[in-house]
């Protein structure tokens, strides 16, 4: 791998399969405040980093949650959203087992299997995001209305203050 190019993942794979034009990013990972970080590191606002967070009504039926770096899920309002009792976040072990990923590299783009996504709708109105790509230390800037039509997401408004 040359300096420049990107890691090979299947994020990227999917990226480039379908023709999507993204820009690769490789920045010095930190396990804390990995939104934050990851920000600063590449001189964006911390808002147009997304956060692929896996979550769950029930265990065996994972999904994945797309936020904003600078906000959090609101559970309560998620769980109303979809009629269910509550909804929580996967243990470090079942979300890297659901996606492939490694929790800090984790990327909505080419899960080890197919699930639902919901994601912040203002997401969409930010002219450029930063995803991760698949690797901890790896975002791909992307237009949005790119991950609108490979994945297909449920557009929500469950954010929360940070």
């Amino acid at each position: 791998m040359g300096h420049d190019d990107p890691p090979v993942t299947p994020a990227t794979r999917l990226l480039r399969a379908r023709g999507v034009p993204f820009a690769p990013h490789l920045y010095p990972f930190q396990a804390h405040d990995v939104a934050r970080h990851a920000a600063q590191a590449l001189g964006v606002e911390e808002h147009a980093v997304i956060k692929t967070l896996v979550m769950a009504a029930d265990p065996r039926r994972p999904f994945l949650v797309l936020m904003h770096g600078d906000r959090e899920v609101s559970t309560k309002a998620l769980a109303r959203l979809l009629d269910v009792k509550e909804v929580a976040p996967l243990s470090r072990e079942e979300a890297e087992r659901a996606t492939g990923y490694q929790v800090g590299g984790i990327s909505p783009l080419g899960t080890r299997r197919p699930m639902s996504v919901y994601a912040e709708a203002t997401i969409f109105d930010l002219p450029a995001i930063y995803l991760n790509g698949g690797r901890r230390g790896f975002l791909v800037a992307l237009d949005p209305a790119a991950l609108r039509t490979l994945l297909a997401p449920v557009e929500v408004r469950v954010a929360q203050a940070g």
